[in-house]
């Protein structure tokens, strides 16, 4: 065997599980399709979409993806670190009703107390600290909670930045100089395409940096395609170059294979290995029945006054909850997401898609120089704010694999409703949230174009679809992460999470990710 731990992706579940295992002496090779990112990256990305947007079928070799299913529009990093390098550094532990979860419940384990060490830990490594910044943006949230009767659950996020003193570079401040020199914030609200400045603990600079010291391996621009059950036991994985998939690396041979390519790599890579090249036979028709989009819905407000500036701190700064099940926080664009202004679209009160279409396409047209001011804005990320507003609940979406009816006929993952239980596209409680916060900022709220014209779910926190479970019948991994019918193989990821979270959900992949590490018994 070439190493003992493949890694597929280096995102909240495979940067802790690299080097945990490797702290246990096993070797570890981590494959990532996605680039290393450094700060010139970033800055590059800031002024060109190209450097920003991840699309190989375009020849953009960016880090930031948007993806589109007939039910879902998906928001996902690409590059060492996963997600880490564009996530708002935004670390929060669930509420009791993610615990009394059905779903949690079915495998009999107490999860809270299974969790609570490991989050503790989590956050430890993440350096989770609260956001001392307070601006204009803040106040303005504030008054939206205070509108919306709420104004006692209004305070500052956890997030996982290096404050100290503003510009200033400093030794590593986390792991007693184990760690890379760090930068204190400069409060630039640049978050989301990365940060040049050195300030956000993402991933590269906490576990997977730690992994590397270990001796763990990461092989970037790799993007697994193929695995196959070794006669001996293990696994040999195929793999292309992640921008040129006519260049094909070596097979790797590994004892264990953890996939953690987020969930719909992780989907995709078990629904091919099952239904394509048949080399998984034994994975669980339970795979992508259920998957939850975090009952999220994102909107916005732009600013009328064409000097306002609201950037000055992170990307996300406070929060507030404006009923027992709604989560809602605001969010700082960077220069680089002036592109999503395109996306934007009127704000229509209607649960119906047909007629929400229809009510949008009214106040297009009655009130066009508003409607359209988004799309004609100057200093438009200097105006505008974003809302995001999660919930617990039991709904979600499923996916399948099916052949495409269009050339060349390949098959492909698709989404599907669940009948009753559907991932909602409208969230009446985030528009109120828009509109509070419109009235006292004097802005204009807005919708996605996906939400209010495609009646699709808009989501960064994609979850589930490989769910734990006592067996094959109910489960797709068993509650050691194991895929049940193929020993040796695991998922640890945002696809084992089996309920919206209801937060940003990052602190919990990597809480379940340091319990699976956790049972692993060191090597001999």
């Amino acid at each position: 065997m070439e190493t003992d731990y493949l890694i597929i992706g280096s995102g909240f579940g495979g940067s802790v599980c690299a080097l945990r295992l490797a702290e246990k002496g096993y070797s570890v090779t981590v494959l990532e399709q996605g680039r290393e990112i450094g700060h010139q990256d970033v800055e590059r990305a800031d002024r060109k979409l190209a450097s920003y947007i991840w699309e190989p079928a375009l020849g953009w070799g960016g880090f930031f993806r948007q993806r589109l299913f007939r039910h879902v529009c998906l928001v996902s990093g690409v590059a060492v670190g996963g997600g880490s390098v564009v996530y708002a550094a935004v670390l929060l532990k669930p509420g009791p009703a993610f615990y009394r979860d059905l779903s949690l419940a079915g495998p009999g384990l107490d999860w809270e107390a299974e969790l609570a060490p490991h989050y503790e830990e989590a956050s430890r490594m993440l350096g989770v600290t609260e956001n001392p910044a307070f601006g204009l943006q803040d106040a303005y949230l504030k008054l939206a909670a205070l509108r919306m009767g709420a104004g006692r659950s209004f305070g500052p996020t956890k997030n996982g930045i290096f404050f100290g003193e503003a510009g200033k570079t400093v030794p590593d401040p986390f792991f007693h100089g184990e760690g890379p020199s760090r930068t204190g914030c400069k409060l630039c609200g640049d978050c989301l395409t990365g940060c040049a400045h050195g300030a956000k603990n993402s991933l590269d600079k906490n576990y997977l940096h730690l992994a590397r010291r270990m001796g763990a391996r990461i092989q970037p621009l790799c993007r697994a395609t193929r695995i196959e059950p070794l006669a001996g036991g293990g696994y040999r994985v195929d793999s292309v170059h992640a921008l040129a998939a006519n260049r094909k690396y070596p097979s790797i041979r590994a004892r264990n294979v953890i996939l953690a390519g987020g969930v719909v790599g992780s989907l995709e890579f078990l629904f091919q290995a099952r239904d394509s090249d048949r080399t998984l036979p034994g994975v669980s028709g339970v795979l992508g029945r259920t998957v939850r989009t975090n009952s999220e819905s994102l909107v916005g407000i732009l600013s009328r006054d064409p000097d306002e500036d609201i950037t000055k701190g992170t990307a996300i700064t406070s929060d507030f909850y404006p009923d027992s099940r709604t989560h809602v926080t605001q969010n700082r664009f960077a220069p680089g997401q002036s592109f999503l202004r395109w996306q934007l679209f009127p704000m229509a009160d209607e649960p119906r898609p047909w007629k929400r279409r229809l009510r949008a396409l009214a106040l297009l047209a009655g009130h066009p120089l508003e409607s359209t001011l988004a799309w004609r804005a100057k200093r438009f990320r200097e105006r505008f704010t974003l809302l995001t507003v999660m919930q617990h609940g039991d709904n979600g979406l499923s996916f399948a694999w099916e052949r495409s009816p269009l050339p060349p006929f390949r098959q492909r993952m698709v989404s599907r409703k669940l009948v009753g239980r559907e991932a909602p596209a409208h969230l009446p409680v985030a528009n109120a949230a828009a509109r509070a916060f419109a009235e006292v900022s004097g802005g204009i709220p807005y919708s996605s174009l996906f939400e209010s014209m495609g009646n699709l779910s808009v989501t960064a926190h994609i979850l589930s679809g490989c769910p734990m479970g006592t067996g094959p019948e109910n489960g797709v991994i068993d509650t050691d992460h194991q895929v049940f019918g193929h020993p040796g193989l695991y998922v640890v990821d945002g696809s084992a999470v089996p309920a919206n979270v209801g937060v940003n959900p990052s602190l919990t992949i990597a809480a379940f990710a340091e319990r699976f590490a956790s049972r692993i018994p060191p090597r001999e």
